[in-house]
């Protein structure tokens, strides 16, 4: 799977509240709706500045914070095409892979600023930024969790009739 699109840059320690705002969560189930709310506390307007395949880029702990999985449905209702941070909190990277959203490791992210153009290949494990034209190195996404988000996540995986016998 690769993955084309601008960068919007964050830093460290952005909260799944930061991501999506508890006045909203609560309120609707409509994920198309809490999309445009996505990331609005951290940077208001955000929502109005992406357009479709646009990735967040972003520092450590990314996704820290509470365990809903509002937070990454956020994100992929807008359209983002995944998250890059130095690392990111446990429980947001598992979601995210769940919820079909490709969460990228690398420990270069900093090299990667606001605007530039980035395609990712997210089984090779590479990011290449044509702004700069570097590459970076990124933690490849192992095979079972491709195939997840090839499916658009897990509740699709499942209903395709897979298991996890085959990869545990």
């Amino acid at each position: 799977m690769k993955l084309k699109g601008k960068a919007f840059k964050f830093g460290d320690d952005i909260n799944t509240d930061l991501i999506i705002s508890g006045k909203y969560k609560f309120k609707t189930l409509d994920m198309a709706e809490l999309a445009k709310h996505v990331l609005e506390d951290a940077r208001p307007g955000f929502y109005n500045e992406i357009s479709t395949g646009d990735f967040i880029v972003a520092g450590k702990n990314f996704g820290c914070g509470s365990s809903r999985e509002q937070a990454p449905l956020a994100i992929k209702f807008a359209n983002i095409s995944g998250v890059i941070a130095k690392s990111f909190a446990r429980i947001f990277y598992r979601n995210a892979i769940n919820v079909g959203l490709p969460v990228i490791i690398c420990e270069k992210a900093d090299k990667i600023d606001e605007g530039d153009k980035i395609l990712i290949d997210l089984q090779k494990g590479k990011i290449v930024n044509e702004t700069k034209k570097i590459t970076l190195d990124a933690s490849p996404i192992p095979g079972f969790m491709m195939e997840i988000l090839n499916d658009g996540g897990l509740i699709e995986y499942f209903n395709k009739g897979k298991e996890f016998n085959n990869v545990l």
